[in-house]
């Protein structure tokens, strides 16, 4: 008894060595990722970051909100961040220029078109790695991830080199892509809308974030299959089962294995983002948890 006692203890402190719950962290609001001559809205292009209280030995996830790619509040993403950072990694919840979304509101109806939002989550990314010493964690550990609008942006640029290549860095930097109930293919999300119940929004919204349809495909991570390296967790709600089984099967017809896919079924979009985000004992969090642990350890 006395020797199973002590090899539960043994275990339980091998289990915190990568990651043991702590409520000591400290957080970075609105950090500035560009230049001062290189911003061009001040307020959108900064960055939250969390850092708990460690040895600079933490893994980071860059986190990229979501909301179309027209209303994505890195402040929104905080109570997630918490979660992490809660378990011992840091988080970064990164903001990027928005498009317009006049669809949603009519005031919204200036904006960027891309590909800004990724070439801001580049940039991001390169401050982050720049500055890992000053703020304690290991960019040996980098991961990245995003819901919905947020997990599109993330999967594109650890699929096409050339956001990351124009900072001198690849997507090598990565041990772990997290994509959450995106959409990977945006010729098959523009022709979803366009004959659909709603065929305005092909323009109003999809259009209005890719340009024209000669974007569609430079746009879509479906375009880069053969750059897969980085392991990947796919997790989807119900709502956007279709898009992530898309991706899914053309994952499938490469020889890239490394990926994990997750379908949350009993949960729609809000209710999978609220479950993330909120819940004290998310099951689909926990699966995160375990990826980034995974990935650590295999460094």
């Amino acid at each position: 008894m006395k020797n199973a006692f002590v090899l539960s203890i043994i275990s339980l402190i091998a289990s915190c060595l990568v990651f043991c719950q702590t409520k000591n962290y400290e957080t970075f609001n609105d950090l500035p990722y560009l230049g001062t001559s290189e911003i061009s809205n001040d307020s959108l292009q900064r960055l939250n970051l969390i850092v708990p209280v460690g040895d600079g030995d933490l893994p980071i996830l860059i986190w990229i909100g979501g909301g179309a790619w027209a209303y994505v509040n890195r402040h929104q993403e905080m109570d997630l961040a918490r979660h992490f950072a809660a378990e011992g990694i840091a988080v970064a919840s990164v903001g990027h220029r928005l498009s317009p979304a006049t669809w949603r509101d009519p005031k919204l109806k200036s904006g960027i078109v891309h590909p800004k939002h990724v070439e801001d989550i580049a940039a991001a990314v390169k401050w982050l790695y720049d500055h890992a010493e000053s703020y304690g964690y290991d960019r040996e550990k980098f991961f990245i991830g995003g819901y919905s609008s947020g997990a599109h942006l993330a999967a594109l640029l650890c699929m096409d080199n050339k956001y990351l290549s124009h900072h001198g860095l690849s997507q090598k930097i990565f041990k772990g892509v997290i994509p959450i109930s995106g959409a990977y293919d945006i010729v098959d999300y523009h022709n979803v809308f366009l004959n659909g119940n709603r065929p305005e929004l092909a323009k109003l919204h999809v259009e209005a974030v890719f340009g024209d349809s000669s974007h569609f495909v430079e746009a879509s991570p479906t375009n880069y299959l053969e750059n897969l390296s980085t392991p990947m967790l796919l997790i989807s709600d119900n709502s956007l089962y279709n898009y992530t089984k898309l991706f899914e099967e053309r994952i499938k017809e490469t020889k890239f294995t490394d990926v994990k896919v997750v379908y949350a079924e009993n949960l729609s979009h809000d209710g999978l983002w609220k479950n993330l985000s909120f819940s004290n004992n998310s099951f689909y969090r926990q699966i995160i948890l375990d990826f980034i642990e995974s990935n650590v350890e295999g460094s």
